[in-house]
């Protein structure tokens, strides 16, 4: 019961101090509003771009390997010009994979790169081509929405057909069916069999949105693949480890390019661990430029509220005089003040929240970025703003708990 007269009491005191004080209140509240609205929409974004990396870093998959002529982390003193040298990966070199490792599951093969795509008066410059092998649906993260992948014999005879992305599909054909029409790629037709699903923007640009897919075989019929940056990507057996494929691949790969013991490997086997590493340090990096732009902001609030606390018991000396002299405690007096601390402290980090909700709904209708303030962020901006509130208050509520009742009634504030 002295608890929830305790509230009620902090609670009424609160917003008469509101009411009676308006301009001097929203100042001081001003602080922690902009100190939690900075903090937590730092987290919002940092949350969101976290979600959409791992989100893309999924897509690679975490049992993947990634076969290709440069290393994703160049650390170490070994000279760029050595990479340059290094050939690029083959299609004989998945074949020998194929029929050596245990490890492996699915390999398959690709080139990336750009040519202009017609179909009738519409025209895309420089779409992106993507030319793999048959394998390429079971290592790579992709859905058919219309039509169907290609057959093992389009694939082994490099067929003229394709499958195209969400985005291709409206430039070139507007709101028409594309299943079954024939665009130019090369200044050759090629028959359109799919369409992929719409997957939006990726942080690694790795949408198929935009691109193009095409056999391979069919691709070596128009164009020099050695001349093109090229990936084999494995991915390993149920329960076997990425350590335990990439130990395997290397001694193939080694064996097979006739490397002797002493030099270096001509190929890098990458993989998404490096990229999850990375992240973590740059948002670690975002974590504390949050915090420290934040932080000056509810420093700032604090004192506000702090100040309000102490002109609160200069006003009030004289009620507190009278509620000890008629046996409050020095603890009720105590608590009461930390309250009303509290709540202030709370209703400034509550406007600061609304505000971020407000901004992160209007940012994710109007863009395309996905922002969302999460459970744990408005928890953490509830502590945050309850702890500031606590810390303020402690110091003015201390001494209102300490005034002498006679002195405290003579008061004439």
């Amino acid at each position: 019961m002295l608890f929830l007269r305790l509230i009620k009491e902090s609670y009424t005191l609160a917003i008469r101090e509101i009411l009676v004080n308006k301009v001097r209140t929203i100042l001081s509240l001003l602080g922690i509003t902009i100190g939690i609205f900075c903090v937590i929409s730092v987290f919002t974004i940092f949350d969101s771009l976290e979600l959409s990396v791992k989100t893309s870093i999924n897509s690679l998959g975490s049992n993947t390997l990634f076969i290709q002529k440069w290393p994703w982390s160049m650390g170490g003193d070994y000279p760029w010009w050595k990479y340059i040298n290094r050939p690029e990966p083959k299609i004989r070199d998945l074949r020998i994979i194929k029929k050596n490792s245990n490890t492996v599951d699915n390999a398959s093969i690709m080139v990336n790169f750009t040519k202009n795509v017609k179909y009738r008066n519409n025209n895309i410059s420089n779409a992106s081509i993507i030319a793999a092998s048959h394998e390429y649906d079971k290592t790579s993260d992709f859905s058919i929405r219309e039509g169907r992948y290609f057959s093992v014999f389009e694939s082994t005879i490099g067929k003229p057909c394709c499958i195209i992305g969400s985005e291709i599909k409206k430039a070139l054909f507007k709101n028409t069916d594309a299943i079954g029409k024939k665009i130019k790629i090369f200044g050759s037709k090629i028959n359109v069999i799919g369409v992929f699903e719409k997957q939006g923007e990726s942080t690694f640009e790795n949408s198929t949105d935009n691109s193009i897919l095409i056999p391979i075989n069919f691709a070596k019929k128009y164009l020099n693949l050695r001349k093109n940056s090229s990936t084999i990507i494995v991915k390993s057996k149920p329960n076997i480890s990425n350590e335990e494929m990439k130990n395997e691949l290397r001694g193939i790969l080694r064996s097979y390019h006739k490397i002797r013991p002493k030099d270096m490997d001509d190929f890098a086997l990458n993989e998404v661990d490096i990229i999850s590493k990375g992240f973590t340090k740059f948002f670690n990096v975002i974590s504390l430029v949050g915090w420290i732009i934040g932080g000056f902001s509810l420093l700032v609030g604090g004192f506000g509220i702090a100040n309000i606390m102490f002109v609160s018991v200069k006003e009030r000396t004289h009620i507190i005089g009278i509620q000890k002299s008629v046996g409050a405690k020095k603890y009720f007096i105590l608590l009461q003040f930390l309250f009303e601390s509290l709540f202030l402290s709370l209703l400034g980090g509550i406007f600061g929240l609304i505000i971020v909700f407000i901004l992160t709904f209007l940012l994710s209708y109007i863009t395309e970025m996905k922002l969302i303030l999460t459970a744990n962020n408005i928890l953490l901006g509830i502590v945050v703003s309850s702890l500031i509130g606590l810390f303020s208050g402690i110091v003015p509520a201390l001494s209102a708990s300490r005034l002498d009742p006679v002195e405290a009634m003579r008061s004439t504030f």
